[in-house]
């Protein structure tokens, strides 16, 4: 079994001739104050759950998440309703007889992330694609949702209005 080597979350309370203001600040700026209740909504500390970036384009909604180290057979994207659900897990790394480790900060495990799109998208035509690292999402609006020009009748070539 592989050695880890922890260093203790939060430290005793120091006595009154080790009190370091700026020390305290670190750790109160590092304290994370719904972790302890993590356990009881279903979540686990060290849980992956990856990040994601949702933006509009006059034609289509873009999503992208940074899934280092899925492998796309690990990965699932369905579309249900009007409900994008993408799910998956990041395996962690087996860990050798005798080693040591010094920090163990990488997070591993299953991950679901559900999204409710956005009225106009055309569900028949998403397109996934898992390149280096980055999961992207096209949603492409239906062609009856995305904006038209609407050209103004009655003017001159020169811009004027008709006297």
């Amino acid at each position: 079994m592989a050695n880890i080597v922890r260093k203790p979350e939060m430290p005793t309370a120091p006595t009154r001739s080790e009190w370091d203001p700026f020390r305290m600040m670190r750790e109160m700026m590092r304290w994370e104050p719904f972790a302890e209740m993590a356990p009881l909504f279903g979540h686990e500390r060290g849980m992956f759950q990856p990040s994601f970036e949702v933006k509009e384009t006059p034609s289509e909604y873009l999503f992208k998440a940074d899934l280092p180290g899925v492998k796309e057979e690990d990965l699932d994207v369905a579309v249900t309703g009007n409900r994008l659900t993408v799910s998956g897990k990041r395996e962690a790394e087996e860990k050798q007889e005798g080693e040591t480790y010094y920090a163990y900060e990488r997070s591993y495990g299953s991950f679901t992330r559900s999204f409710t799109m956005p009225e106009g998208v055309d569900a028949d035509h998403v397109q996934a694609e898992l390149k280096s690292g980055v999961l992207t999402l096209v949603l492409p609006k239906r062609p009856e949702m995305q904006p038209k020009k609407i050209n103004l009748k009655g003017l001159s070539p020169k811009g004027q209005g008709k006297a």
